[in-house]
């Protein structure tokens, strides 16, 4: 009977590591587009079907009555960021996925502490991973002048399940009228002109309009969690419920945008249907600026499926990167892309951080998601979806800008690598769900 007890307790165990694995290394289902205007394809960007479509698939509601602007480095980012931040005269609510101890951080603190002190309400959340390399006093000073500080997910034992999924969203909102989300962090590797080594290139979206409601919508689910307090109220909601609809148009921000929150399920995800739905659309052009390009077979199917449509489907990526297992496990999706026509890059100067996208003429985003399994499976990510010509058109200048500082990675570069490089790429892609 002990014998058989004990068998029994370790078939239990394995299945329970079994199944422990399996979340893991869970992907998204995703293959293939069914439906659109032509068998195999979505409704064409430059239409309403797909704007309507968008909001179906992802619940993200595309509104008029924005402006919005964005930044490509520390030089043109920080100082309209703290200027927002001074200004502050109710709210300021931020989450930063990542953040380290230097001058950005003391910055930040500065400019925090003095608005509290001066009776801003200040609510500040933070990653316990991604800002771990902050000292604890660094908050403490904070949460002494008035700061409300949280902490995202800590690693607790009773709550070991939710350590492996993180929120690498970034908010900040200023008087719930301004806000802010991109790929920047609270470090000093973000100063300088995103053009000269060690001074990383990203991009962030700053923007005014009802999709500031929808960021602090994002930043009030984190809150909740981390604190079980639930943010309502005009403090953190002041907008007009029928702001950005079609009857109260602003004609001084005509912009059509929408702030999706792509939060992590068991199945398909927002994040997952947004990408492929966006691909599948897009008929003129597709040009995808990422930092951690790892797509699994089925995105790379879709890729190609653009591309052998007649899309003209580039990837810029970075050649300098703190992470070569990304890097060498992207590389090995490369030979199939290329083959089908996809247009590979690698930015050259420094590390570039940005997660962007632009689809045909008019439609376009900005934010923290990743083209990998971790951001379309584990992962909070935000993204600021415009449909706009001007936007899409100036956000295609910088990434046509950033291809002058970039090499093309050809088939025939790819056939060509040392046998070392051949192995360390297949070996980095089979760990590509974690990654």
């Amino acid at each position: 009977m002990k014998v058989a007890g004990l068998i029994l307790l370790l078939a239990v165990a394995a299945v329970f590591l079994l199944l422990g694995f399996r979340y893991l290394v869970r992907g998204t289902p995703i293959r293939r587009i069914r439906g659109g205007a032509r068998s195999g394809e979505a409704p064409a960007i430059d239409g309403e079907h797909f704007t309507s479509t968008l909001e179906l698939l992802t619940r993200v509601d595309l509104l008029r009555g924005h402006t919005a602007r964005f930044s490509t480095c520390g030089d043109n980012t920080f100082p309209q960021l703290w200027d927002d931040l001074r200004g502050a005269q109710t709210s300021i609510t931020m989450q930063m996925y990542y953040a380290n101890k230097g001058k950005v951080a003391d910055q930040l603190q500065q400019i925090l502490v003095e608005r509290a002190r001066a009776g801003v309400k200040v609510l500040f959340l933070r990653d316990a991973f991604g800002a771990s390399g902050v000292p604890q006093e660094y908050f403490d000073v904070m949460s002494d002048a008035g700061v409300e500080v949280a902490i995202f997910r800590p690693f607790e034992w009773y709550s070991i399940e939710k350590a492996y999924a993180r929120s690498h969203i970034r908010v900040v909102t200023v008087d719930a009228k301004i806000g802010w989300t991109g790929g920047f962090g609270i470090d000093d590797k973000w100063l300088g002109d995103g053009r000269t080594a060690d001074q990383w290139r990203d991009t962030t979206a700053r923007f005014t309009g009802p999709a500031v409601a929808q960021l602090q919508a994002t930043f009030a689910a984190g809150w909740a969690e981390a604190t079980g307090q639930l943010l309502t109220g005009r403090t953190f909601f002041p907008q007009d419920p029928d702001a950005g609809t079609d009857n109260k148009q602003d004609p001084a921000a005509p912009m059509r945008a929408g702030l999706l929150h792509a939060a992590p399920t068991v199945g398909s995800t927002p994040a997952e249907r947004f990408l492929a739905l966006t691909i599948g659309a897009a008929q003129e052009r597709l040009w995808i600026t990422n930092a951690y390009f790892v797509p699994d077979l089925d995105f790379v199917g879709l890729l190609t499926h653009a591309a052998e449509r007649g899309t003209d489907v580039r990837v810029l990526v970075p050649r300098v990167t703190d992470s070569k297992t990304v890097y060498f496990a992207g590389q090995q999706t490369y030979g199939q892309l290329a083959e089908a026509g996809v247009k590979i890059y690698e930015y050259l100067p420094t590390m570039l951080h940005a997660k962007t996208i632009v689809g045909d003429r008019c439609f376009s985003g900005i934010g923290t998601m990743n083209f990998d399994n971790r951001s379309m499976s584990f992962n909070d990510e935000s993204m600021f979806l415009v449909y706009d010509d001007d936007f899409n058109d100036r956000l295609a200048n910088l990434f046509l800008a950033d291809l002058e500082l970039s090499e093309q990675y050809t088939l025939t570069m790819w056939r060509q690598r040392p046998w070392w490089m051949r192995h360390a790429s297949k070996m980095a892609y089979s760990l590509r769900r974690v990654l």
